[in-house]
């Protein structure tokens, strides 16, 4: 698993094409030894995406000797509860987020992703059985779509808890994190959510779709057979054409351009009602809230 990444200073020789001009050359050269300068600046694309490596049960080194993993999780049936049952799932709310130590770092995330029309069919759409009901299952389907298209306006939501460590190592980290990771499932459970842990291809996948939310045809393509032999690093596969801060909140990812904001709460008490209303925002362009914990 570890030959499918490359070490940090390895250099590769890398073959110009024999027909380029001498001035050509000598400008992809000069690219090149740009793209190799290791003096922390990011110079392209990949080099912004602020990871070090992912492996393919999940576990990412962001940086230095901190691992992360991921897992995306379900609604909580919070708005349509009795006050009674609202105060229940709230107390094991706080419960659930005063279970991470000072060890485990952890971000929750809410996206609000473009839909993609036909994954978003063919998860709504119901099997034909041939039993003499296949007209109903595709009346149903129908109007599933319809609804579903009408509620969300054409956007997919969807809610991540991101939890990291400290270790040496991705050995030393991998019981540690696979500890965590089932703490987190059981209390999950607990408050009646589904969940599961994505894997490292699903995570670039979760990477790619927000980098590349302007470009509806750029689907992702990866499988790590491709890795080997290529020199190329799952960041090629993610990344988009070009990232741009020109401002102090603004921002340009390949085609797509948006703002940055930071909200800092301070008050001893706050409401359900403000997160509600930010992370169901009916908007056109999908915003993204991110909470983190730091102790």
């Amino acid at each position: 698993m570890f030959q499918l990444f490359r070490k940090r200073n390895e250099t590769r020789d890398l073959r110009l094409p024999p027909e380029l001009s001498k001035k050509d050359r000598e400008r992809v050269e000069e690219i090149i030894r740009q793209a190799r300068k290791d003096d922390g600046i990011p110079r392209t694309a990949q080099q912004s995406i602020p990871f070090d490596r992912m492996f393919p049960d999940g576990i990412c080194r962001v940086s230095g000797n901190y691992y992360t993993k991921t897992i995306r999780f379900q609604d909580i049936n919070y708005q349509l509860a009795q006050q009674e049952d609202k105060t229940a799932i709230f107390e094991e709310w706080c419960g659930f987020l005063n279970f991470f130590d000072s060890s485990v770092r952890f971000e929750l995330s809410f996206m609000n992703m473009s839909t993609d029309a036909e994954n978003f069919e063919k998860s709504i759409r119901i099997p034909f059985r041939k039993d003499g009901f296949d007209d109903v299952r595709s009346e149903y389907s129908d109007m599933l779509k319809l609804q579903l298209s009408q509620g969300n306006n054409g956007l997919t939501k969807t809610k991540y808890l991101t939890f990291g460590i400290e270790a040496e190592s991705v050995k030393q980290a991998k019981p540690r994190l696979a500890h965590v990771q089932n703490d987190i499932l059981n209390n999950f459970r607990q408050l009646g959510v589904q969940a599961e842990v994505l894997s490292g291809e699903a995570r670039l996948k979760l990477m790619h779709d927000m980098f590349h939310m302007g470009d509806v045809h750029d689907r992702f393509r990866f499988d790590w057979k491709w890795l080997p032999g290529s020199g190329l690093s799952v960041k090629d596969f993610i990344a988009p054409t070009a990232f741009a801060f020109p401002g102090s909140r603004t921002f340009r990812t390949g085609s797509l351009y948006g703002a940055m904001s930071y909200l800092a709460i301070t008050a001893p008490d706050l409401s359900s009602a403000p997160g509600t209303t930010w992370t169901s925002s009916p908007r056109t362009s999908p915003p993204t809230a991110r909470t983190r914990r730091t102790f």
